[in-house]
């Protein structure tokens, strides 16, 4: 019998109050990795009307001014209008950072394996910076391996900002939302049913004054600049049963850090895979990657994307879990949801064979320590917004699909 069903997912834009800390928290991991590739970072950053708060635990060699990265952020963004409550020049910053507990340092550093002199592997040296469990997914609906409604959210956040700062709808604020609801049947993608844009826009629009007015042209006009190009290269398009709502409380003038406070690491499914996949809870902006919250949600978007690539699965979802100052993962988990071409058991000890899942070594495989000159100080805060994870604006390493032919040897043998 065909099953019929919605799933939604949402993203939301680079001026969004809780992207604001984002970003401010991963251009300051950027500035410090970028002096002292061995900083230890665990930056948390506060936003509300006219006022910035960093804080958290740092420990590095680096010099940084906390106070210029948080303002420069804040400027490339889009706040630059003092009359907004919140602007780069205007806004008070405040710092209030202490170094990394000397426990956890320890643990880190030293990994248990090796102080048990259990191993020589200098990849057993760096220990899990914290307990805990992470996922990684990927499925074939699109062509960069990720669910569709999440990646048709971030699609719309991001050509919302393009347009913005292009000049193109130069009315538009810098905070926005965006979400999707796309019709399933039998578990594939065959429709949308519902797009929603909340962005935010000045008072008035050129001559129009009138409130409807305004509206009826900021939807007339997301339909053309912004939602038109996203769905042009995408195979399930909205038809005349999609509904199109824009702003639906009717006004969106007050945005950003004035209308709501924001903070370091709120958007966690936005940030991954969009409430599609499970999430083991941790936050990704502002930690170094020695903090396996980060990095092992990486590797185990690295090994769920290879896999289904190399047509193993059509859908994949690896858990790994660890214990602080312990390098080796104290558990891994593979679940193709029934679309395995193999068993998942063979899946796993692939996984084992092939892939590198202590901290020491996911830093390695990817190079997160020492950031490449040619990026100019910017990776991190690269994808602190419209999503870590699937993105086809970047050349990000956890995305890279280098493992697809081994893994279909190795399945074979």
């Amino acid at each position: 019998m065909s099953r019929r069903y919605l799933f939604t997912s949402e993203s939301v834009t680079e001026g969004h109050p809780d992207k604001i800390c984002d970003r401010i928290s991963d251009a300051i991991l950027d500035a410090l990795l970028t002096e002292d590739p061995y900083s230890r970072v665990a930056a948390e950053v506060v936003v509300n009307t006219g006022l910035v708060l960093i804080t958290g635990e740092i420990t590095s060699k680096a010099q940084i001014n906390y106070v210029n990265v948080a303002r420069n952020v804040i400027a490339e963004i889009g706040y630059t209008d003092a009359n907004n409550g919140f602007a780069a020049n205007s806004c008070s910053v405040l710092v209030a950072l202490d170094e990394q507990s000397p426990d956890i340092a320890q643990g880190v550093t030293e990994a248990q394996e090796k102080r048990d002199a259990t191993s020589d592997d200098k990849l057993d040296k760096i220990g899990a910076g914290d307990q805990g469990l992470m996922f990684g997914f990927a499925c074939n609906e699109t062509p960069e391996l990720m669910p569709l409604p999440i990646s048709l959210a971030h699609r719309i956040s991001r050509q919302l900002a393009a347009v913005r700062k292009s000049g193109e709808l130069p009315y538009l604020g810098p905070d926005g939302k965006t979400q999707v609801s796309v019709i399933y049947e039998d578990g594939k993608p065959v429709g949308i049913d519902t797009i929603l844009i909340s962005t935010q826009h000045s008072e008035a629009i050129g001559e129009l004054t009138e409130n409807s007015a305004i509206q009826e042209k900021i939807k007339a006009d997301l339909e053309e600049f912004v939602v038109k190009p996203v769905f042009a290269d995408i195979n399930v398009k909205p038809d005349e049963n999609t509904r199109f709502l824009v702003n639906p409380t009717g006004k969106f003038v007050i945005g950003g850090p004035q209308g709501d406070s924001g903070l370091t690491g709120r958007k966690i499914i936005v940030d991954t895979y969009g409430g599609y996949s499970r999430h083991g809870g941790g936050a990704f902006s502002g930690k170094d990657p020695t903090k396996v919250d980060r990095s092992a949600a990486y590797a185990c978007r690295h090994v769920a994307k290879n896999i289904v690539a190399a047509g193993l699965a059509d859908k994949c979802e690896v858990q790994v879990s660890y214990a602080i100052g312990v390098a080796r993962p104290t558990s891994i988990f593979i679940e193709t949801f029934g679309t395995g071409k193999v068993d998942d058991e063979v899946l796993l000890k692939l996984v084992q064979e092939h892939f590198e899942l202590r901290p020491a070594g996911i830093i390695e495989t990817f190079n997160l320590r020492h950031l490449p000159a040619e990026r100019g100080g910017r990776f991190y805060q690269n994808v602190a917004a419209y999503g870590h994870l699937g993105r086809t604006d970047l050349d990000l390493p956890w995305e890279q699909l280098d493992r697809v032919e081994l893994l279909k040897e190795a399945a074979q043998q």
